[in-house]
């Protein structure tokens, strides 16, 4: 890491402790004021070093996940947006892949009124949401449980995966690059998804606008092999691009409108909008 100032760099300190920092808290730490803070933040996301989320920033890797509840606060409304939206495209009386992932756990959420749905799932918390609705059929994938995150997955979770052939799949992903990459951190939990992309007969893609200026070592897929994404903001213009030549849908829950004033410098410049599409 170059170029960092004294506090900049107690910032980084704080950050790799805590996982999870917040600007006022930062300007009454150092006595400066929010905007100086913001600038620090700001600096220490065009380096890769942090993420921003509402408010303040956490800390961003490239090579393993954060931790599951610090993903938490990563875009959390715009993740309960995507949720509501994603939700609405799903029937009643149909059958449902979820996969891990704190988006596809809000879709699970917003399902809690849906009736005569049949879920398998690999996420012990989609499980938890939605087993004791009385019109819900839940199944879990067997295997291992992955402790940070309540994650089954494994060849057992997979094999069970291709017993089925549902109507939907719900899938998120880490990172998505401009080329149409669908990425993740490990490979056990890429090989269920695959199996979830290959056993539905529509695969919809929840992922927030924060995946586009993150990298992950494990290809999923490539967003061809999606039929909706539904996501918060514009996609960077080349993935607009792939998705309208494709004939994806793509879904925006959260589109900047002219006027509005961002805090969030570090996320990426939306130059085209992805076609089709329309607003949730």
């Amino acid at each position: 890491m170059t170029g960092l100032s004294h506090r900049q760099s107690e910032i980084l300190n704080l950050a790799r402790a805590s996982g999870r920092i917040m600007v006022e808290d930062l300007a009454r730490r150092f006595e400066v004021s929010a905007q100086t803070i913001r600038k620090d933040l700001n600096d220490l996301c065009e380096q890769r070093a942090l993420m921003r989320i509402h408010g303040g920033a956490i800390i961003a890797s490239g090579v393993e996940n954060l931790a599951y509840e610090a993903r938490r606060f990563v875009a959390a409304e715009e993740k309960k947006a995507i949720g509501a939206a994603a939700a609405a495209l799903i029937p009643n009386g149909c059958s449902l892949f979820i996969n891990i992932g704190t988006t596809t756990e809000e879709v699970a959420s917003a399902l809690a009124s849906h009736e005569d749905l049949l879920v398998i799932t690999n996420n012990l918390n989609v499980a938890m949401l939605l087993y004791r609705h009385p019109r819900m059929e839940v199944i879990v994938a067997g295997g291992a449980v992955r402790r940070a995150d309540g994650a089954v997955v494994g060849s057992t979770a997979t094999q069970l995966i291709g017993q089925f052939k549902v109507d939907y799949a719900i899938i998120g992903a880490s990172a998505i690059d401009e080329e149409g990459a669908l990425l993740d951190f490990d490979y056990r939990e890429v090989q269920v998804a695959q199996a979830i992309i290959a056993n539905a007969r529509s695969v919809i893609l929840v992922a927030d606008s924060t995946k586009f200026t993150r990298s992950a070592p494990v290809r999923i897929a490539h967003i061809s092999q999606i039929q909706t994404f539904v996501t918060d903001q514009a996609l960077p213009a080349e993935l607009a691009n792939i998705c309208h030549s494709r004939g994806i849908q793509v879904i925006e829950t959260m589109p900047k409108r002219a006027g509005d004033i961002e805090e969030t410098a570090a996320e990426p410049a939306n130059e085209g909008a992805p076609i089709p599409f329309r607003h949730a």
